[in-house]
């Protein structure tokens, strides 16, 4: 087995506290599907948060999903001019058999635009897939 790092992040609407961990668990959620993560081989999980939402912790998230064994990390991006905003990453320390070219890194909504090489629009272009 291998430790692995699986990104995503995503954006939110505004800076409430009920709109980051929706967000959050979202993000989580689909990470976890795409990849068949689980808790038991998760070593770690650092969330960031860009400068501008500070109503609640992203972490809430994995622990409202039952991940309550796994070491969280909650801490804010750099305020770099132009950066994204109002947006969530995440970064998941996975122990996996899988090689890092069978990672699926998840990019929603507005983040897209940090990962589209990643996007599923993109990902189907690669694959000479047209999917509507």
């Amino acid at each position: 087995m291998m430790m692995r790092g699986v990104r995503g992040a995503i954006t939110v609407d505004d800076d409430s506290a009920e709109a980051i961990w929706e967000a959050a668990r979202e993000l989580l959620q689909a990470l976890i599907e795409a990849n068949g993560i689980e808790e038991e081989h998760v070593a770690s999980v650092i969330f960031t948060t860009s400068p501008d939402l500070t109503a609640a912790y992203p972490a809430k998230a994995a622990r409202d999903l039952g991940w309550t064994q796994t070491a969280l990390m909650g801490m804010q991006e750099m305020d770099v001019p132009g950066g994204l905003q109002r947006c969530i990453r995440v970064l998941i320390h996975w122990n996996t058999t899988k090689g890092i070219d069978e990672l699926q890194h998840i990019f929603l909504r507005g983040a897209v635009v940090l990962r589209p090489d990643l996007s599923p629009e993109q990902k189907n272009l690669l694959n000479g897939r047209t999917e509507k």
